[in-house]
């Protein structure tokens, strides 16, 4: 589903915020669970905790092994959200998992989880292994001896950032090798896929793509990714159709011979012919986002959007070729690589190029200029306004932003030093029953008393 028909079209959920991806949400574990597959989580987590029910393992998980927040120490699996605010965050199920806490590199970590899932699983029983890696996330921590060939790279982040992904390379190979030892890999499909662009301010880079993580520009949306298997008919060509992340949800539980119930209104299609055969995508537009909440673009209006659309607003729509953008699509600047300057802003900031303030709608052609340098929206007055429906009418389906503001009680302090979950819903009525409990007490002791007299 679009982040508009969960309630979660607004940043991220934070550490302290009572919020979770909504239960009533079906996930791909619990789907393919009912067809007999055994589901396993092995990574960062990130969809809300502050209830037990939002817990992987009560999200159709058998098992988990991981972090519940979005980023933290690589090593010490420690995390502050704010000063004062900090805590241990690595869980087996749903326990804090301390007896791990042996400063072991988080990717290296995960890979020997994977692993000794796989030895202790029967190939011949389906199963479903979902791996987070942490990696290539800030802070930027890798051990020593990745960074031996990457010296040549004056940028520190950017060298860091390297060893970080040759340390991420070798555990995909680990956990590849793993499954053709164990038996798997025959019947497997390896889907390898980024959730955003690069942050350049902390190593990665988009270059040539326009803007970064965070922002609606194809540097911050558009992520790299593989699918590998034997079980491909086309293997090793280029899918340049579009696809999206909603998609793997129908695609896989279609593959495992589950079932989608008719009800459930999906925004994602099957797109396994796309991508093992070569055909067209069944999917002709993506929806990035409508955010109601995020800082509004003080040029914007519905007279900039033709009556259709307040242009104030944060959006963005592809339709076939073209993609449109309105209200504040946030930093859009082309940052070229850092790889050779020692954050040498001189020299970087020579070949950006800025994008002056004013404008609240843009459009551009992504197939004849994916880097988005052209802005046709004056051009083509009329596929603007057939887009800014297609947004409106999106807007009608949305249902309302869940961000809810801090929780003082989520504080690690008052769970043992640990980031867990802390909301207990019957808390008011055990009170209730308690006081309810303490006047009977008091009326039999009275009783008592008297009796006693």
């Amino acid at each position: 589903r679009y982040q508009i028909h969960t309630g979660l079209q607004h940043s991220i959920i934070r550490p302290t915020q009572p919020n979770c991806l909504p239960l009533d949400n079906v996930t791909l574990p619990q789907k393919l669970k009912e067809v007999g597959y055994s589901t396993h989580m092995v990574g960062k987590w990130h969809l809300g905790f502050y209830r037990r029910e939002c817990m992987p393992t009560q999200r159709g998980f058998d098992t988990f092994f991981g972090s519940l927040l979005g980023s933290g120490d690589y090593y010490t699996h420690f995390k502050c959200d704010s000063p004062g605010i900090c805590g241990y965050d690595l869980y087996e199920n749903d326990n804090a998992a301390w007896d791990h806490d042996n400063g072991i590199y988080s990717t290296q970590m995960y890979t020997q989880k994977v692993q000794q899932i796989l030895a202790s699983h029967n190939p011949r029983r389906p199963i479903f292994l979902y791996i987070a890696y942490q990696a290539v996330h800030s802070p930027l921590q890798a051990p020593g001896k990745y960074f031996e060939h990457y010296r040549s790279i004056n940028n520190i982040n950017r060298r860091r950032y390297a060893a970080m992904l040759a340390c991420l390379d070798e555990a995909i190979n680990n956990v590849t090798l793993a499954l053709k030892q164990y038996g798997y890999y025959e019947n497997s499909i390896i889907i390898y896929s980024s959730d955003n662009g690069g942050q350049p301010m902390a190593g990665g880079s988009n270059w040539p793509l326009r803007g970064s993580k965070g922002t609606y520009w194809e540097g911050g949306i558009r992520a790299v990714g593989f699918v590998h298997s034997p079980l491909l008919k086309n293997k090793g060509s280029v899918c340049k159709e579009l696809v999206h992340i909603t998609d793997w949800f129908p695609t896989l539980i279609t593959l495992a011979e589950g079932q989608i119930d008719e009800d459930i209104q999906l925004d994602g299609y099957d797109i396994w012919e796309t991508i093992s055969e070569g055909r067209r995508s069944p999917r002709v537009d993506i929806l990035h986002n409508i955010d109601p909440i995020y800082t509004k673009a003080k040029n914007g209006s519905w007279a900039a959007g033709y009556g259709i659309w307040n242009t104030a607003i944060q959006s963005a729509i592809r339709v076939n070729h073209w993609k449109l953008l309105t209200g504040n699509p946030g930093y859009s600047d082309w940052v070229p690589p850092q790889a050779f300057s020692n954050a040498g802003p001189n020299r970087w900031h020579n070949e950006r190029v800025s994008w002056s303030a004013g404008k609240t709608v843009w459009l551009f052609n992504i197939t004849a200029d994916p880097y988005e340098r052209v802005d046709l929206s004056t051009r083509y007055p009329d596929v603007v306004k057939q887009l800014l429906r297609r947004l409106s009418q999106f807007n009608k389906t949305a249902v309302p932003v869940r961000y809810p503001p801090k929780d003082p009680r989520s504080n690690p302090k008052l769970n043992g030093g640990v980031w867990g979950p802390w909301f207990k819903e019957d808390e008011k009525k055990k009170k209730a029953d308690k006081s309810k409990g303490v006047n009977k007490q008091k009326k039999n002791k009275n009783k008592n008393k008297k009796k006693a007299n």
